[in-house]
């Protein structure tokens, strides 16, 4: 499947493609597009739209607090609430991407999370070097909340 979002991504839009890529759609492709064109090219090429305004998954406001898109991806996938580590690096990444008086969720590391991708994002404008940049750290996020909640440090 395609997937389609903005370019220019940081936290949720390059968060999303990694869990995608590993828990939802293994043989996904990705395009960043300018945000007025995403519907569009999404409608176009039959592809999932996220992390745009009016996309497939996009930022949801819950009783809780404001959701990102990665969120809306594990509730739509149904991957919530199976893994409790992947639930733990959703929570990191909306700390990450959302408002902090708005968000659903506080998560410490979600500042330090916050701060690396958005430093990746300043050292290039391609969106896919972001996602060969980020995936490890993804990976080794979601490592380090699987030895956390095993009781780990």
């Amino acid at each position: 499947m395609i997937w389609v979002t903005r370019a220019g991504g940081n936290v949720d839009r390059v968060a999303c493609p990694w869990l995608i890529k590993r828990f939802i759609d293994k043989e996904a492709q990705f395009l960043f597009v300018p945000a007025e064109k995403v519907l569009e090219t999404a409608g176009t090429l039959g592809a999932k739209s996220y992390d745009a305004k009016g996309s497939d998954y996009t930022h949801q406001k819950l009783p809780e607090g404001e959701v990102c898109s990665f969120v809306t991806l594990m509730r739509a996938f149904h991957l919530w609430g199976k893994d409790p580590a992947l639930d733990e690096v959703a929570k990191i990444v909306n700390h990450a991407d959302v408002s902090p008086e708005t968000s659903a969720y506080k998560m410490p590391e979600g500042d330090g999370l916050e701060a690396i991708a958005r430093g990746c994002a300043l050292l290039t404008d391609d969106d896919h070097q972001k996602l060969a940049w980020e995936f490890p750290l993804y990976d080794a996020l979601y490592a380090y909340c699987q030895k956390k909640l095993r009781g780990g440090s």
